[in-house]
Order: C-alpha cells, then sequence, then structure tokens
C-alpha cells in the first residue's frame, strides 16, 4: 500500500518524510475572507465584477487582491515573510474602506493560512509508499504564489505513476518527481550558483517595471499569473 499526501504544506506525509514547517523553507502566510455581500453592500461596493483586482506591497514581497464573484467578494493579502502581516492587512483593508471598493461592515474574521513557492520548497516528493502532491509538495508558482492550477496538475501526474507502477518503492515512484521537474522546472537550489542580487537594487528597479503597462499585462498578468504560454498538461484519464 502507499500514502498520497495532500493536506496542506504541514501535511503529517512530509513531516514522515522528515519535511516539516518551521524548518529552513521559506513559508507564503496569507490571510484572506470571503462572504455573501448583503444587497445594501452589493449596491455600495465598487470592486470590479469583471476583473481580479491587485496590489502590491511596497517592498514587492507580498500582494494584496479583491475577487468579486456575483455577490461574493473575496479579500486577502498574501507576503513572503510573516513580517507585520495584520499589521499589512489592515492598512490595505482601512484603505479601500476608505475609497468604497469594499464594505465598510466586514463579517467574521481574516483567516490565515501558509503555504510554500516552488523555488522554497526543497523536500523529497517521494520515499517508499509515499507521495507529496498539492500543497504538501510545494509547488505554488514562485512569481505569483498561485497553487491551484500546479495542484491539480501535480495529482494528475501522481495518479498517471500510480495506475502504471508494479510496487511503491522510492524507486518506483520517482517518474513523478521526474514529471513534476519537467512540467514546473528545477528548483531554483539545484542551479543556485550563490549570487543573488540585493534587495536595494530589485526593489527600485522593480518599482520602476510595474509602472509600466506593458510589463504588468504581458508579463506579470500573462505570464506570472496566468501562464499563459503553458500549454495543458497532457495525461491519459
Amino acid at each position: 500500500t502507499g500514502v498520497v499526501g495532500p493536506g496542506g504544506h504541514s501535511c503529517p506525509v512530509a513531516r514522515e518524510l522528515g519535511e516539516g514547517p518551521g524548518r529552513h523553507e521559506t513559508v507564503v502566510a496569507a490571510k484572506e475572507v470571503e462572504f455573501e455581500m448583503t444587497p445594501e453592500q452589493a449596491k455600495t461596493c465598487e470592486a470590479r465584477g469583471d476583473t481580479p483586482e491587485l496590489w502590491f506591497c511596497r517592498d514587492l514581497k507580498g500582494y494584496a487582491w479583491i475577487f468579486r464573484k456575483g455577490n461574493y467578494l473575496n479579500i486577502g493579502l498574501g507576503r513572503e515573510d510573516n513580517h507585520k502581516l495584520t499589521d499589512h492587512l489592515h492598512d490595505f483593508v482601512d484603505d479601500m474602506k476608505a475609497t468604497g471598493r469594499i464594505p465598510a461592515d466586514l463579517p467574521g474574521r481574516f483567516k490565515g493560512h501558509a503555504y510554500l513557492l516552488y523555488d522554497h520548497a526543497h523536500r523529497p516528493l517521494v520515499d517508499d509508499g509515499l507521495m507529496l502532491l498539492r500543497d504538501p509538495a510545494g509547488l505554488a508558482y514562485t512569481q505569483s504564489g498561485e497553487g491551484i492550477r500546479p495542484a491539480i496538475e501535480s495529482a494528475l501526474l501522481a495518479a498517471e505513476v500510480i495506475r502504471n507502477t508494479e510496487d511503491y518503492s522510492a524507486r518506483s515512484l520517482q517518474p513523478y518527481g521526474e514529471a513534476i521537474a519537467q512540467r514546473f522546472g528545477n528548483r531554483a537550489g539545484q542551479h543556485d550558483n550563490g549570487w543573488q542580487i540585493p534587495q536595494w537594487v530589485k526593489t527600485p528597479l522593480a518599482g520602476t517595471l510595474m509602472r509600466s503597462h506593458w510589463f504588468t499585462r504581458k508579463v506579470v498578468t500573462e505570464k506570472w499569473f496566468l501562464h499563459q504560454e503553458v500549454p495543458p498538461l497532457q495525461v491519459a484519464v
């Protein structure tokens, strides 16, 4: 028999592999709330219903979002680190309330969660009788933090390997890890030469680029968030 670990970045299967949270991996932290607006809230809310709205933190280590889906509203903020996450969120929410983009009377509390970006995760994906996929595998896109598509595709790739394997040894399950690398590329640690651009150089440069309509559309939106250049995954179903 085999065990598949899909249960969050702190998945017990990941701990069984010796890779749990709070070790050597950089965790992305986020807080969000989703609720159905009352007729009064929906009438006064100025958030667009046809386009997701994003606001980047000044240090470019995270971004906030507002997704309006009919009468439902999703609001949140995520960052590469957990430093003053709540302060960043409160400042954003206050600004959005002041401009009328979101209702002044938000219901409920923002729920927190954490996950791993692809280039920040260094945990093994397989062992004897064990496989990691979705969030425990650390597959969220490094640039955007989006993880729904990688989660779905990792499940499809895992199912393909499980269906075709004769046993559940680490060696027999390794094609799954190879398929992940082929689909999403090698992780940063696998080809890192130890040289990195300092943050004080990256921040002003990124700020200039983010003011470019072409860059925000062609690179940030179409490449980093939507990954339009990546063809659909082809697997047997």
